[in-house]
This record gives C-alpha cells, structure tokens and sequence, in this order.
C-alpha cells in the first residue's frame, strides 16, 4: 500500500500528486480546506506551466467539463436577478479550473487517479470509525442499548451531523470510493492487500446504509450489477461476477426491511415523499410539491429559462403562495438538478446537462472504464433528489472527478486507436 501514495517523480509532480491526495481527503469535511487545497494546486500549475503544456491542449477541450459554467455565465444575460447570477458565478467557478489545471498541468493524472480514489476511500473510512464513535460515545453516556444506532436519532443526517455534512453528499464519497475499493479488490495481486480493501469496503458500506440516501444506493447498486460486470468482466467471469453482485444486492436489501427505521427510511419515506400530501408530521412538506412549484416556472419560460441565479428568489413566491412556509422560510431550492437547469437556462439548459452526461458514459464505456462509469452513475441519480450543481460539496465533487475521468478516459481511447 505504501508505494501507492509514495510516488517517484519530479518536485513539481510531487506537490501536484500530494495536493490532489489532500484535496480528496478533504472532501468529507468543511469546505474551507478542500477551497484551500484548490486554490494552492491552482496557483502551482501557473507557477509551472509550460509552453508545451499550453500549445499540447486547445482550449476546446475544455468545453465539455467547463459547459456548465459557461452556461451559468450566458444565463446571465437576461436575469433579473444579477446578484445571484454572479454569486452562482463564484460558486460554481471550481468546474472551470478543474479542467484548466488538469489540461494545462504536465502530471499525468490518469496514472495516479486510482491512488485518489483510495485515498478518498481512506478518508470516507476513517470518518465512518469517528461518526460510529461519536455515536457510541452517546449511546453509553445516556445508558441506551447498542441497537438505537439504528434508532432515527443515528441515521441520515443525523449521523453525519457532527462533521457538518450533507447525508447525500457524503454518501456519494462513500459511494465512489467503495467501487473504486471493489476495483483494487479485483485487481490487485496481494493478499494483504485484498484483506484491507475488503475491510475498508465493509466499513464503507455500514456507513452508506446507515447514511440512508436512497438515490446514493440505488445508483450503487447499479454500478454493482450492471456497470462493474458488463466493463470489467467478459464472459464466465462476467457471469459468476453477476451472480455474486446479486446475492450481494439481495442480503442489502434483506438488511434494510429487517430493521424498521432503515425500511421506514427507504420504502415508506420514499412513498411519503413522492405523495402531493404529507401523510405524517415527518414529511410537513412533500419533495413533489416542490417539484411541481419548479414545473409551474418552467411552464413560464421553457426554451431558455428564467436566467441563471433566478430559481430560488422565484420558487420562494410560489412556495408562500401555495403555503409551503418550510420550504419558504429556508429557502429551498428544487430539490432536482433536472428541474433547476430547465427553471434557470430551459430546455436548452437540460439539453447541455444531458449531452455532458452521455459524454461522459459514451467515453467511459468506449474505454470501458468503470470507475468513470460508477461517477457518473451516482451523479446522474442523485440529481434526481439534489441540485448536485448548486452545493459546493456537489460543485467539487463534479468538476474535480468528471475533469478527471474525462480527459483519462479521452488519452486512453485515442491510445487504443493509435494502436
């Protein structure tokens, strides 16, 4: 394991790999540190480049992983809403740079991209054993039994409070870094090593059930038993992988209908939230009826939208008019990266989106790289419950992995077609 975070290189790939290291570890915690591992990796590619790097690229090669950005900033064009647009600008500025740094930085990401995957899985791993402390800490102060962890006092949100967290957020950390551990299992010639990643692995999965985001392990789940066997197998092991991932899938989804907080957490709050009227006191106010606050905006301007920064300020109006005061007071968004692209930029938005997702999974599966494949798995689900776009643990999450997973993914194709 020492020799995958130990690289032999020149100084300036040296500071670039260990900026990158620090940069995924840093995800799981407040935002400041991951902003911070940003800026200094910025600042070491201008201090760096070089002439070959800027004449090796065009920036047209950019396009695609920068495309949302550039869409914010046409947006803005016809907003009403300039100080929003503008903050949105700041925001979301890191899915600019990613692709900047990594065009224009000589270090070759690809090689060392698995290494950042682990130590993303690292640190997931070791933020799982202190939440599960934190936890147990609780528990026996206030001489409670050892199975309310499962209690909703320990799930959800609730379980990531302590790091200031967002569940979903996390989980898509968890998520990522658990299949890029299944990967290194299958791959990796040690003993040894398959042991650790097979005990990182388990921790990794307790967190992501008692994390409970539904999207998160929907979208795990897939990669387990779609994505991983049809790109890293090929016939016989491609079947005995299958079937293995199934009854894998099958003890999850026994494990969650025999605890009832996690069932009630996963089916039944999921009936709840999908309902136009809540049903009990735990949903006050139905996620679908926030969705069809954001349709009646769409409805008002289809084709481009309402213009970047406006989705909030808007939504607000309707939520008072229609009585929603939760969603009112906190000033929720959509809830749904669909629904935002169309409210802010329309259909032409949600073309953009699309297109760069179908990129991505044409590029990952022509180079049938799964780990590109499992990103974009998780992304494109939990965008159906968040605005991944609008949150700054989504914002880096995206444009750091997918600038990543593109351009290797883009370089290992066009060596394959070279050959």
């Amino acid at each position: 394991m020492k020799e995958r975070f130990f690289i032999k290189a020149s100084m300036a790939d040296k500071i670039t790999y260990y900026h990158l290291l620090v940069f995924a570890m840093a995800l799981p915690f407040d935002r400041l540190y991951s902003e911070l591992a940003l800026i200094s990796l910025a600042v070491h590619t201008v201090i760096h480049i070089r002439k070959a790097d800027i004449t090796r690229n065009s920036l047209s090669a950019i396009f695609i992983p920068a495309a949302i950005y550039f869409l914010t900033v046409l947006g803005t064009a016809y907003t009403h809403f300039y100080g929003e647009a503008f903050y949105e600008w700041e925001r979301q500025l890191a899915i600019l740079l990613f692709p900047l740094i990594i065009l224009y930085n000589s270090f070759d990401f690809k090689k060392y991209r698995l290494n950042i995957l682990l130590a993303l899985a690292i640190s997931c791993f070791l933020t799982i054993l202190y939440l599960y402390y934190n936890a147990y800490y609780i528990i026996r102060f206030n001489h409670l039994p050892l199975t309310v962890i499962f209690s909703n006092a320990f799930i959800n949100h609730n379980f990531s409070a302590p790091i200031d967290m967002h569940a979903t957020y996390f989980s898509m950390y968890i998520a990522l870094g658990a299949v890029a551990l299944v990967y290194s299992f299958v791959n990796s010639q040690s003993r040894k090593e398959k042991w650790i990643f097979g005990i990182l692995f388990a921790v990794l999965l307790a967190g992501l059930l008692q994390l409970s985001s539904r999207a998160v392990l929907i979208a795990f789940l897939v990669i387990i038993n779609i994505a991983i066997p049809l790109l890293l197998y090929q016939k016989r092991k491609r079947v005995i992988f299958a079937v293995v991932s199934v009854l894998f899938s099958l003890v999850i989804l026994f494990t969650v209908t025999r605890i009832d907080n996690l069932k009630a957490r996963f089916i039944v709050d999921l009936k709840e939230d999908l309902t136009l009227s809540a049903i009990n006191n735990n949903i006050q106010e139905p996620r679908i009826q926030r969705w069809e606050c954001a349709w009646e905006l769409i409805k008002q301007s289809p084709l481009y939208g309402h213009g970047s920064g406006s989705e909030i300020v808007l939504l607000k109006d309707i939520y008072f008019t229609r009585k929603l005061y939760n969603s009112y007071i906190n000033e929720l968004n959509a809830h749904n990266q669909y629904l935002s692209m169309l409210i802010k930029t329309g259909v032409i938005g949600l073309f953009v989106l699309l297109y760069i997702f179908i990129a991505g999974f044409r590029q990952a599966i022509r180079s049938r790289d799964v780990l590109f494949c499992g990103f974009l798995v998780i992304v494109a689900s939990v965008s159906f419950s968040e605005n991944i776009l609008d949150a700054n643990k989504g914002i880096f999450f995206f444009a750091f992995f997918f600038s990543l997973f593109y351009h290797g993914s883009k370089e290992e194709e066009m060596a394959a077609i070279q050959k």
